[in-house]
């Protein structure tokens, strides 16, 4: 019984030794640990941290049995063993570093709205204006809006560009002839950000099967992501767009001009009980049966 108060007290000891700040240094170790796990996490950076660890226990049990000559061997490696890494994880660190600047590219949103909402209501006007001239011609169209959900790995795809949305720069990137006219374009804040862009096809099979790959795949976006996408029929000139799985096809200008203002620039009573409805993911499930909507 001595033993086991002794042994309390001792706990209760160390315990109020115990600052705030270390509880905040252990915190953002242990954080900074799980995110560096869930990086390498089924990925061939996953095996060679595996590897990294076994070498740390050959390193330790050599020094412990006194191997002098593997010891040596292995504390030459460790020291050219840093710079390795650094070459080994690049792509690891680099999709790290692009995840945090996204979070950036979310503040700098917010602390410049009425910048971006200036931005933005051009590209959509030119948006509109290039769309209803293409579809008078029917030539095929696929531009991605990208709202909260960055869109990197698509932008990866295709050619990155910085460029201001024009219904010319538009009509160029989808001529028939133009090298990028089979991808899609992604506006980011009112700029187009790359163009020939791979987009994910839809998995539902409910679709109806008039509609070729390239509504399809502004589906499919629609569904991995909370993007407004435009579509533009190649064989009819129809106008349609993709939002949270569901299709809205046949629209006029003036319907698309409307539609994309109150998904893309709500009013502030519109974000408030915006804030209300389900997230676009659980949307998607509960769409998952449904076929496309019709206007």
């Amino acid at each position: 019984m001595d033993s086991i108060i002794s042994v309390l007290e001792n706990i209760w000891r160390y315990l109020t030794l115990i600052r705030i700040t270390d509880v905040l240094d252990i915190s953002i170790m242990s954080f900074a640990i799980y995110k560096l796990l869930s990086l390498v996490r089924s990925t061939r950076a996953e095996n060679i941290l595996k590897g990294i660890v076994i070498f740390i226990l050959a390193l330790w049990l050599s020094s412990l049995l006194n191997l002098r000559g593997i010891n040596y061997i292995l504390s030459y490696v460790v020291e050219w063993g840093v710079l390795a890494l650094f070459v080994v994880f690049q792509p690891e660190l680099r999709r790290g570093l692009e995840q945090l600047g996204s979070k950036n590219i979310r503040l700098l949103r917010f602390l410049t709205p009425e910048q971006r909402s200036t931005e933005l209501e051009k590209a959509i006007d030119q948006t509109v204006v290039a769309c209803t001239e293409m579809s008078q011609s029917r030539t095929g169209v696929l531009i991605v809006f990208e709202r909260s959900l960055v869109l990197n790995d698509m932008l990866r795809s295709g050619t990155e560009l910085d460029a201001r949305v024009s219904s010319e720069l538009l009509k160029n990137i989808f001529f028939v002839k133009a090298p990028m006219h089979d991808g899609a374009v992604i506006i980011r804040n009112g700029r187009i950000l790359g163009a020939g862009c791979m987009l994910p096809l839809s998995k539902n099979v409910n679709l109806s099967r008039d509609l070729g790959m390239r509504h399809r795949a502004g589906i499919g976006m629609s569904e991995n992501s909370d993007a407004v996408v435009v579509i533009v029929s190649e064989e009819t000139g129809s106008i349609s767009v993709a939002i949270g799985g569901m299709l809205k096809r046949h629209l006029m200008p003036e319907t698309l001009s409307k539609l994309l203002k109150n998904e893309l620039m709500p009013a502030p009573e519109q974000e408030t009980e915006a804030r209300k409805d389900p997230p676009w993911f659980l949307r998607r499930i509960r769409q998952q049966k449904g076929g496309d909507e019709d206007e």
